[in-house]
C-alpha cells in the first residue's frame, strides 16, 4: 500500500535574499522570507522572517518567528517570537508572544485566546430538563 504524504504540512516556500516581490501571497504551507515582500502575506502555516527579510504589509499566519523587519500589522493565531534582531512597526495580534531582549516593537499589542476561531460551546440545558449526551438522557 502506498503512503500518502500530506503536502500542506511539509510545504516550505522560500523568498531568498536579494529577491523582491510586490503583491499579495497566499499559501497553506510554511514560508521563509529572507528577501523583501511588498504586499500582504496570508498562510495557514508558519512564517519565518530571517535577518535580511523585510515585509511591508499585513501578515496573517498560524505561528511566526521574526528576525527581520515588518512594517504593518501582524496577526498570529498561536505563537509569535521576536528575535533579538527583529523590528516591528505596526500592530500585533497574537495568542502568545515571546520577545528576546533587544527586539524592537512600535505599535499596539492585543493578546487573547480569542484570536483563533473556536467552536461555539453548547448551551446549558434549561432547569428541569435532562442533559442529553450522545443521544442518551442522563
Amino acid at each position: 500500500m502506498a503512503k500518502v504524504n500530506d503536502t500542506e504540512s511539509t510545504t516550505i516556500n522560500l523568498l531568498s535574499n536579494g529577491t523582491e516581490i510586490t503583491g499579495d501571497i497566499r499559501s497553506h504551507g510554511d514560508i521563509r522570507i529572507d528577501g523583501v515582500l511588498i504586499g500582504n502575506l496570508n498562510t495557514k502555516g508558519k512564517v519565518v522572517i530571517g535577518n535580511t527579510g523585510k515585509v511591508k504589509g499585513e501578515v496573517v499566519c498560524k505561528n511566526s518567528e521574526v528576525s527581520g523587519e515588518i512594517e504593518g500589522k501582524i496577526n498570529v493565531a498561536q505563537l509569535l517570537t521576536l528575535k533579538i534582531s527583529s523590528t516591528i512597526n505596526g500592530d500585533i495580534i497574537t495568542n502568545k508572544l515571546s520577545i528576546e531582549p533587544g527586539a524592537r516593537f512600535t505599535g499596539n499589542c492585543n493578546m487573547s485566546e480569542g484570536n483563533e476561531p473556536e467552536a461555539e460551546p453548547e448551551p446549558e440545558p434549561e432547569t428541569g430538563q435532562a442533559k442529553k449526551e450522545n443521544g442518551k438522557e442522563e
